[in-house]
């Protein structure tokens, strides 16, 4: 018996062997690559060109190997066995891959799947090897076989582990594996394979011609590179196509899809560059915010195609800006800001006149012309702001400044008057927070009989402690709470607030408590009153709520009927701030007015004293023609209560009787017992 086999002299089909390994290992790896990351409609696709290409290389690389071996005697195939051993290369192949694969595996799936490989791959081998016919007689060293599959086994669960994990090279350490695999079985498979005599009764031309053999190993060679090559040219058509979609999704995720200009996402990083050359560099830098005016206007009556035609026109008239200097972007609905570098002798003034030419230019839209208009403010880097973030603001800042004055749409910015506003924007957003946090609280101001000096009453009022810039005056933080609508939920947190404090009061004094227009307004301002009532057990007729003629006539129709569902539950109204406002007498016919509040400017104005009695008597006559109960605000001096005294009017509230304070103050002072725990 002799051992081992005669290597070839010529090498060239070993060499193709190995080069089409390595090649098939690394289209392996990336197509394994690909079938993980990507859904189910596109994974099975990937795993089927993940199995050809795995059965190719593994088959192939087997065959023009053996094609390169001389055992000394003529070789040929059975060509079913070796059309079943590519069958057992992709089918093993294919399951592997398809359990290491899985979208979310467990962690030993990558192993499992590995195992599986690697056996096809020695079952591909050793049923490869029994497809040789030859007249020798073959044996194998059993050892060297077991160690062949462990080998082979092992290498395929490494390399399919290192295509799971998430290592920087993931994919060409899968591919060494597999190539390793592969070859090691093949080598080591082929070491265990041990040749006998020449066998009696075969003749040679039972075997193949050597030369025909080579010619196959070369076809075979050819083929595989063909399947491996179409494989790879998918491959980078669809590497080609995700960069291709991934810059549609950049250019969606970076540029306005109306206008075409850069979004807030592309200003924000361009922006960070325009800062840090300008500080290398030295040159100031302008950021300038635009927004154009009443466009809610022109939607509601042009309609939205008219609007998006208007911003799409500014955008392409502002874009012709965008040179190497300057840039344009879009960054919300009727929001667009520019940067522009003031250098080589640029003026700001410049830059600005040029927006405002080409937001005044007319836009023609069918039958009709839009001329728009645009608020604009600007601030520059440094001299305004030290950081992008702070440059931005203060340019907004400038824009509401211009937005808000009807001489003016441009404004720069402006750090005394400017501060102001941000004050009152910070202040904005604290007070979203104050409640929740415990910030607010309430005060009472007596109101007194005039003609025996005795308390009657007590008006509840809102303070605001900030934690940072402590007590907030109420003229600062109600027009906010107004504004963001916070207004419907503080305003009702204080008419609870008031009415569990008065319902303990001893003596049982009224309590009052303003509501603002936007209170007066909602609908649900009787359910809220009611609600207060039923909670804290308070008596309707000792509630009273003090509303001003602008509220009143801010929605007429709606206030009226707010006003007469409360006095249906017996809660007095007052007129609060009565004589300045420009509807006095039709507020006292139109409404169910319990007390008419006189306001403060009666008494500090510049009128003499036989003036403001002759005032406070054309209130208090009209207060009896209605039938409605009078009370001066805001008496400070004695001389002040005298001529309440003389014009005959009942209640007086301010200084000279008390200032507001807390319950507890009250009670210190004597107008309130002890509050009982009922």
């Amino acid at each position: 018996m002799t051992d081992g086999i005669v290597l070839h002299h010529d090498l060239w089909l070993v060499c193709i062997s190995a080069v089409l390994c390595a090649a098939g290992s690394w289209a392996v790896a990336r197509f394994f690559q690909r079938m993980v990351h990507l859904g189910d409609a596109q994974r099975y696709g990937w795993l089927f060109l993940t199995a050809l290409a795995s059965g190719v290389t593994i088959w192939c690389t087997h065959f023009v190997a053996m094609l390169g071996y001389d055992p000394g005697v003529p070789m040929s195939f059975s060509w079913p066995l070796t059309a079943l051993s590519l069958v057992i290369a992709m089918g093993g192949s294919a399951l592997g891959f398809l359990i290491a694969g899985r979208a979310e595996p467990a962690r030993s799936h990558p192993a499992v799947g590995g195992i599986i490989l690697g056996l096809s791959v020695a079952a591909m081998h050793y049923v490869g090897m029994s497809a040789i016919r030859m007249p020798r007689s073959m044996s194998w060293n059993l050892p060297l076989v077991s160690l062949s599959v462990v080998l082979g086994v092992a290498a395929s669960a490494l390399a399919l582990c290192a295509g799971r994990s998430s290592l920087r090279h993931a994919a060409n350490l899968m591919a060494a594996l597999f190539v390793a695999s592969v070859l090691i079985l093949h080598y080591t498979g082929m070491a265990a394979m041990r040749l006998g005599d020449t066998m009696t009764g075969m003749s040679m031309g039972d075997t193949g011609d050597p030369s025909a053999q080579y010619a196959l190993g070369i076809a075979v060679a050819a083929m595989s590179f063909v399947t491996l090559g179409a494989g790879f040219v998918g491959y980078l058509i669809d590497i080609q196509s995700r960069a291709a979609s991934l810059e549609r999704f950049r250019k969606l995720a970076m540029y306005d899809v109306l206008t075409s200009l850069p979004n807030r996402a592309s200003l924000n990083e361009r922006l960070d560059r325009e800062i840090e050359r300008s500080s290398r560099l030295g040159v100031p830098l302008a950021l300038v915010v635009i927004d154009v005016d009443n466009f809610k206007e022109i939607n509601d009556l042009h309609g939205h195609p008219v609007g998006d035609l208007v911003l799409r026109t500014l955008g392409a008239g502002m874009e012709v800006l965008a040179r190497d200097d300057a840039f344009v972007a879009r960054i919300g609905g009727d929001e667009f800001v520019a940067l522009c570098r003031l250098e080589d002798g640029r003026e700001l003034t410049g830059f600005l006149d040029d927006l405002r030419r080409i937001i005044a230019r007319p836009i023609p839209a069918g039958a009709h012309t839009i001329v728009p208009r645009a608020s604009i403010g600007a601030a520059v880097f440094p001299t305004d702001a030290a950081d992008a973030e702070t440059l931005v603001n203060n340019a907004d800042l400038a824009m509401y400044r211009a937005k808000g004055d009807p001489l003016q749409d441009l404004c720069l910015y402006d750090a005394t008057v400017d501060e102001r506003t941000r004050v009152r924007r910070g202040l904005a957003a604290d007070l979203r927070d104050a409640l929740a946090r415990d910030e607010f609280f309430v005060v009472y101001q007596v109101q007194t009989a005039v003609s025996t000096g005795e308390p009657c009453a007590y008006e509840a009022l809102l303070r605001w402690r900030h934690p940072q810039l402590g007590l907030v005056s109420p003229a600062d933080f109600v027009p906010l709470a107004e504004d963001s609508g916070l207004i419907v939920t503080i305003g009702a947190w204080v008419l609870r607030t008031a009415c569990a404090a008065a319902v303990r009061w001893d003596p049982p004094y009224r309590v009052s408590v303003n509501v603002s227009a936007v209170q007066l307004s909602e609908p649900g301002l009787a359910d809220t009153v009611r609600e207060a009532l039923a909670q804290t057990g308070l008596p309707a007729e000792r509630l009273e709520l003090e509303m001003t003629e602008t509220a009143v006539f801010t929605d007429r129709e709606q206030a009226l009927r707010t006003v007469l569902e409360i006095k249906e539950l017996g809660v007095g109204i007052a007129l609060d701030d009565f004589g300045v406002g420009y509807s006095s007498l039709d507020a006292l016919r139109s409404f169910p007015i319990d007390r008419i509040k006189i306001d403060r400017s009666f008494f500090s104005g510049s009128g003499t004293p036989h003036q403001t009695v002759e005032l406070v008597h054309a209130v208090i006559s009209l207060g009896r023609t209605f039938g409605m109960s009078v009370l001066a605000e805001g008496i400070e001096t004695d001389a002040q209560l005298a001529l309440l005294n003389e014009a005959g009017c009942d209640e007086a509230q301010g200084f000279l009787f008390g200032r507001p304070s807390a319950v507890e103050e009250i009670v210190a002072s004597g107008q309130l017992k002890p509050m009982s725990a009922g």
